[in-house]
């Protein structure tokens, strides 16, 4: 076996393009998406930034070249996604969030579903359109694959005829406003197809055109962090869709389905991480080099700021290189290696914190006002990341335990990044 982390040129160019695009473009609306009167206008705020990313073409790049897409592989996506959120995190988190959208339909759905819901995207060149995942109920989404029907997605579809009709009420739908408020392009929606059975039975996702009678977009949500990112409440009633809209099958390749989108976003939400505590330590070592605070040497010559430094650094490298290897594998084994992105999401999330957090020591005081320094922001932004897109507590977590318990497990699984044996 050979392992080999050079980038490509070509991977260099699209590193350079990206941090040109994040340095030029996202910057100079950081502050101004941060400090909107509220979530609907701070999401507004990055409304032209994100043409100019659909213009770059980065808004079709998770989207297969057959279909018309940029057909990136994850590790290109990875490469970019760090260079983008080193600099704002709310842009390419709306970017990221509609890809999700998609994933459903790019990983399971048949070549007639592909053809008739990506292209609409491929020929969006100017960022008019968005995707959103529905999958959190109201009430919760941690105990989604619950086997008791008592329990779980409590959003339903019942078969009539030709059509699927939804009922249910969603929220944290990211991107679900569309930018008019009135609803996004498209929403796969995570349901059961029958009230009276488990997940292992009846969980489905069915594609869901976003002017569809009956879908409304009832409160958008306002946030801590992230506040560029919409995450509105979308209510879905008595929707109609046409029955080949479902993808793939309801019951356990439902929970495939479900698990093989959040696999991919859990790999890349790693780059996320890595851009923002890159962020956060090139601000903390800037002002550790030139920053003597009423002594006579600048403090990056003291050891207990240079420890500081040199752990926070080595967290990072540590978080890229295992998003690399999460993204190289789910890709290379069609999504079925699933624990090394679990892992990613898990572990670089929480180190994000922890790593912005130990910047903000370095800085001191100043680094918790709004004014001073940019790493308050930047601890905010952190703070979701364990907690959203199945929070590490309520689901991932208990996806590794899963895991775990299977028969035929083998620890080297993730080190060989084999396909296990109960996912083939």
């Amino acid at each position: 076996m050979t392992i080999d982390f050079t980038l490509s040129d070509a991977q260099q160019e699209l590193q350079r393009n990206a941090q040109g695009f994040a340095e030029t473009v996202l910057r100079p609306i950081v502050e101004r998406i941060d400090r909107a009167a509220d979530g609907w206008e701070a999401f507004l705020a990055g409304r032209e930034a994100y043409r100019e990313m659909a213009r770059a073409g980065f808004t079709t790049a998770c989207i297969p070249t057959e279909y018309g897409g940029g057909g990136f592989s994850m590790v290109d996506f990875a490469i970019a996604a760090e260079e983008l959120s080193r600099v704002d995190i709310s842009v390419p988190t709306t970017l990221l969030a509609s890809g999700l959208g998609l994933q459903p339909i790019i990983q399971y759905g048949t070549p007639e579903q592909k053809e008739r819901l990506l292209r609409p995207f491929v020929e969006d060149q100017e960022g008019e359109l968005l995707a959103s995942y529905a999958f959190t109920d109201v009430a919760g989404g941690a105990n989604f694959d619950s086997p008791d029907p008592a329990g779980g997605i409590q959003t339903l579809a019942r078969r009539d005829g030709d059509e699927w009709v939804i009922t249910g009420q969603k929220h944290y739908t990211t991107n679900g406003t569309g930018w008019d408020r009135k609803g996004c392009q498209l929403y796969t929606v995570v349901c059961r197809t029958d009230p009276a059975a488990g997940a292992d039975e009846s969980l489905a996702v069915i594609a869901v055109p976003g002017d569809s009678p009956g879908i409304g977009v009832v409160d958008v949500y306002d946030k801590l962090g992230n506040r560029g990112v919409v995450t509105p409440r979308v209510h879905f009633d008595e929707v109609r869709v046409p029955a080949e809209n479902l993808i793939g099958k309801p019951g356990r390749h439902g929970k495939r389905i479900v698990s093989g989108a959040f696999s991919w976003t859990a790999a890349l939400i790693g780059a996320a991480c890595v851009g923002t505590m890159r962020g956060a330590f090139e601000y903390a070592l800037d002002f550790a080099r030139t920053e003597r605070r009423l002594g006579t040497a600048p403090v990056i010559e003291h050891q207990n700021v240079g420890f500081m430094l040199a752990d926070i650094k080595m967290r990072i490298e540590a978080c890229r290189y295992l998003t690399w290897k999460a993204c190289h594998d789910f890709e290379r084994t069609g999504g079925l290696a699933e624990e090394l992105p679990i892992m990613t999401k898990v572990y670089c999330s929480e180190t994000a914190v922890s790593a912005v957090y130990d910047c903000m020591r370095v800085v001191g005081i100043a680094s918790y006002t709004r004014d001073l320094a940019p790493l308050e922001r930047m601890m905010r932004d952190a703070m979701v990341f364990p907690l959203y897109d199945g929070g590490n507590q309520g689901v991932r977590r208990r996806q590794l335990h899963d895991i775990f318990r299977q028969p035929g497990y083998d620890s080297m699984l993730a080190a060989r990044g084999d396909v296990p044996p109960w996912a083939r």
